[in-house]
């Protein structure tokens, strides 16, 4: 079982950045595929970024390409979203997700096995 934490959320003016994380416990998160997805009020789960065990197969989704950097620290068992040029339409809560055995592509939400609860980030404009 993976239990998953993110933390870094907050109220941001446009413009600006803030950088997420995703810890994991107990088991660590290296050997697991892992994602960031996204969902406001009244909208469908968005996916945002995903990266593989190894630190490569990285992906984005068009809304967040060229703004957003996925990355991984496996020694610390935590997974970085770095959010640059945020826009008021980022707002929303931010999930980390996981998964060992990969059965589909990493873009859609039903192909993890492990949510966190979520993190909070508003965009002021």
């Amino acid at each position: 079982q993976v239990q998953l934490v993110e933390s870094g959320g907050g109220l941001v003016q446009a413009g600006g950045s803030l950088r997420l994380s995703c810890a994991s416990s107990p088991r660590t998160l290296s050997n697991y595929y892992a994602g960031w997805f996204r969902q406001a009020p009244g909208k469908e789960r968005e996916f945002v970024a995903a990266i593989d065990w190894s630190g490569g197969g990285i992906n984005y989704g068009d809304s967040v390409k060229g703004r957003f950097t996925i990355s991984r620290d496996n020694a610390k068992n935590t997974v970085y979203l770095q959010m640059n040029s945020l826009k008021p339409e980022d707002s929303a809560v931010y999930l980390c997700a996981a998964v060992g055995r990969l059965r589909d592509t990493l873009d859609k939400r039903t192909t993890y096995d492990y949510w966190g609860q979520g993190t909070q980030v508003t965009v002021s404009s």
